[in-house]
């Protein structure tokens, strides 16, 4: 029988190779993949590098999480600042109302000022117990005991004031500003009805008279002839009887007292009235 020449003889090839009647299967590769593929070493194409793979991924950390910064100290400074806002206002207001009461009392007003304290923080300047500059408005109001005279307006600041004790200050430089009307004049002066009064010049008051069957127009000059004292005096009585004007003719006008160190600086006679200015510097205010 003759053999198949394309087929190899089972005893030459088991001779020409011994290992193969023992079942050799030759070495085997290990292949190994980038880690970052998710493969792990193992038979190329075997059933344990899926098995590798799974285990490999298992083991991977989870990812870190930036922890986000806690805001709560920066809300804890907000609420503290808007503490200490609240309570430099309420100092401000309590002390403006207790100045009130001082200059009040200091200038005979027959109600309260408003008073403001300029300035922020407050409570820096109430420590020290020296404030920068304050304001103080008045209206309506009736100056001097007894209600002597009546004041339209009053404004006035105060450059370095300065606390003393509970009822005592120090102002380094005082201003103020008051408006007498002519209505309020005429009652000062205790000029009869049927005479009023209005503006003729810088310094003059015009005193149109309507007494019975008698009007004209006098002229009064008005002059300050004291520290606190304005003098209004008939200069041209026209064709009207001094006799029947009575205490038209010359009167006083005593402005209430000023604080310690203040005097009247100028008298001038306005549309609305007699505007008085006052000034004075290390001036005491006392309750």
């Amino acid at each position: 029988m003759s053999s198949d020449p394309t087929r190899p003889n089972p005893e030459w090839w088991q001779a020409q190779n011994p290992q193969a009647a023992q079942g050799y299967q030759g070495p085997q590769e290990t292949q190994r993949f980038p880690v970052g593929q998710g493969w792990d070493q193992g038979p190329a194409g075997g059933p344990e590098s899926s098995g590798s793979s799974r285990r490999s991924r298992g083991n991977q950390r989870p990812p870190r999480y930036r922890r986000r910064r806690r805001r709560w100290p920066f809300v804890s400074l907000i609420v503290i600042l808007l503490i200490l806002v609240a309570a430099d206002r309420a100092a401000n207001a309590y002390t403006e109302d207790q100045m009130a009461s001082q200059v009040q009392s200091s200038l005979a007003l027959s109600g309260k000022p408003q008073v403001t304290i300029q300035g922020f923080p407050f409570l820096t300047q109430l420590a020290a117990r020296d404030f920068r500059t304050v304001d103080i408005n008045a209206s309506n109001e009736t100056a001097g005991t007894g209600g002597q005279l009546e004041i339209a307006s009053l404004t006035a600041t105060l450059h370095g004031m300065h606390i003393h004790g509970l009822k005592s200050a120090t102002v380094d430089q005082f201003s103020a500003s008051a408006l007498v009307t002519f209505t309020a004049l005429g009652k000062a002066g205790g000029i009869p009805q049927g005479i009023t009064l209005s503006a003729d010049g810088s310094n003059r008051v015009k005193a149109n008279i309507s007494i019975g069957p008698l009007s004209d127009t006098a002229v009064a000059q008005v002059t300050q002839t004291g520290a606190n004292q304005i003098n209004i005096k008939i200069i041209d009585a026209g064709g009207i009887p001094l006799s029947l004007l009575g205490s038209a003719t010359n009167f006083n006008i005593n402005i209430p007292k000023l604080p310690a160190g203040v005097s009247i600086q100028s008298i001038s006679v306005t549309q609305q009235g007699l505007r008085i200015v006052a000034s004075g510097r290390n001036t005491t205010l006392s309750q």
